[in-house]
């Protein structure tokens, strides 16, 4: 399988897993709105979600992929069999030695990642903590087999198991959300998170066995599996840094205000999306072929920049427009996709406010996930990690003051804090792609998309984005459904149109 249809078949599943996760928050937001449950509910995911980034995406990713990815290649099953079954023992073993404890200082974590919550709410917090964990936990052993699946170009199922997560608490929370307090409600939420992660974890069992018999579920020593535990050191503080940040972000939101928690991981959920679709689509469907790359160093060099250039310039195409939406029309689909029930047409402004601020990091924190990916294919670990810290230190130095301190300064809404939050965050975010980018350039050689390119998508973005506003702007007064669906699908429509004008070359396959 070449390497694009392999990102295809990545951002298709992708695709599919946060339409099914921004349903999920629309009944969670139908539910809940952005009061005191929804807060808790938003903190609670957030601590466990530490383990599942920590010991899946970011350790796999670095560590195990790579190696197991060229053993494949080799032809060395037997090697890989035994590879895979060792991290899986030992992702299994760490993983729930951390729930254990997550589990049993819970109050510490919610004190630590929420500091504003007082009384009951913090009380319902960490009851739901201790219920939520041990699913992370199933989280990180579903990573495992997405690892695997990836090593052998099973893009599909891996990305797309989540919706089966995803469906499970749609139906827990409408079948028995219905007539109940906020705080049941969000008990139930946890509940059904719990067993979406055993269901999205049994369903790629079948296919990981079939496609490697000669799996070893025992810790086994090699000089290959020392080599994947000595980089699993460095990723694993390397993510830890990263994770701080969310955390961070987390525990300045909860002083802000009450609803500023939820209103943080409702502007998420929508700004992970082209990160996640774009990004992480291509940045794992070159992974292993990066790290399989045969040849000469100055051979691997060269291979490495081509394929670092076209998914750079793949990126580009389509996170650009994605930025002007959340900036021009953020408003309108936080509406669209939220608004009903709890939510109120002030949250969603709300929710633009926050995606306002995170749309100004969007491209570099995309860009950034292939920069690091490469890195990761050259064996080296340590400069992500390095560039992490920096990032996590200057977004907090700025997240602090300017969530806290300037609206008070200002005379305006305590809430104006999320938006200032999340833009500090935004801007750590360029500065350590800029870092990334040196390092890598430097190993391989000048990497980029070339200037031109950039206006062209960033001229074709801003004027399909003033043709969907003001479109927005004269349909006012309808449901804020109808004008999403109007003016959303007006933008991608002018933005495909005026790019295939210009011989955009991605616009023809998209």
């Amino acid at each position: 399988m070449s390497t694009w249809g392999g990102a295809r078949l990545v951002a298709a599943g992708i695709l599919l897993s946060r339409i099914s996760g921004l349903v999920r928050q629309k009944v969670i937001a139908w539910f809940l709105g952005d009061g005191d449950a929804a807060d808790a509910l938003a903190s609670a995911f957030r601590i466990p979600n530490l383990l599942q980034n920590l010991f899946g995406e970011g350790v796999l990713s670095a560590s195990f992929i790579p190696a197991y990815s060229k053993l494949v290649a080799d032809g060395k099953r037997e090697e890989a069999g035994r590879l895979a079954g060792t991290v899986f023992s030992l992702l299994a073993l760490t993983s729930a030695v951390i729930v254990l404890v997550g589990m049993l200082s819970s109050p510490l974590l919610v004190d630590l990642i929420a500091p504003g919550f007082e009384g009951e709410k913090r009380a319902l917090t960490i009851r739901l903590v201790r219920l939520v964990f041990p699913g992370m936990g199933l989280l990180v052993l579903s990573a495992w087999c997405l690892g695997v699946l990836n090593s052998h170009r099973r893009f599909f199922l891996s990305y797309v198991s989540p919706v089966l997560f995803n469906a499970t608490m749609i139906i827990a929370l409408l079948v028995a959300g219905s007539g109940h307090s906020p705080e049941q409600i969000v008990l139930i939420a946890a509940w059904g998170s719990v067993a979406g992660s055993l269901i999205q974890f049994i369903v790629q069992l079948p296919t990981v066995r079939r496609l490697d018999r000669g799996l070893v579920f025992r810790p086994a020593a090699s000089p290959i599996v020392r080599g994947v535990a000595s980089r699993f050191g460095t990723v694993l503080v390397g993510r830890g840094v990263g994770q701080i940040s969310a955390f961070v972000d987390t525990a300045i939101a909860s002083l802000v205000s009450a609803g500023s928690v939820a209103t943080l991981g409702y502007s998420q959920a929508l700004s992970m999306l082209p990160i996640s679709l774009f990004g992480m689509s291509i940045s794992a469907a070159e992974l292993p072929a990066m790290a399989g790359e045969p040849g000469s160093e100055e051979e691997v060099a060269q291979a490495l920049r081509a394929r670092l250039d076209r998914g750079l310039a793949k990126i580009a195409y389509f996170v650009i427009p994605s930025v002007i939406a959340f900036l021009m029309l953020g408003g309108v689909i936080a509406g669209g996709l939220y608004q009903g029930g709890a939510f109120s047409a002030e949250s969603a402004r709300w929710v633009w406010a926050a995606l306002a601020g995170s749309a100004i990091g969007l491209l570099a924190a995309t860009m950034g996930r292939l920069y690091a990916s490469t890195s990761y294919a050259l064996a080296d670990a340590r400069t992500p990690f390095t560039f992490a810290i920096v990032r996590v230190s200057l977004g907090a130095a700025l997240g602090w003051p300017l969530a806290l301190a300037v609206p008070g300064l200002l005379g305006i809404d305590p809430r104006w804090g999320i938006a200032l939050l999340t833009g500090a965050s935004a801007f750590a975010a360029c500065v350590e792609y800029q870092l990334l980018r040196r390092a890598i350039s430097r190993r391989i050689g000048p990497t980029g998309v070339p200037i031109a390119r950039l206006i062209r998508l960033w001229g074709c973005a801003i004027l399909a984005g003033l043709a969907g506003l003001g479109l927005a702007q004269a349909m006012r007064g309808q449901s804020a459904i109808i004008v999403a669906v109007v003016s959303v699908p007006v933008f991608g429509a002018l933005y495909l149109a005026l790019t295939r004008l210009l011989r955009v070359d991605d616009a023809r396959r998209a």
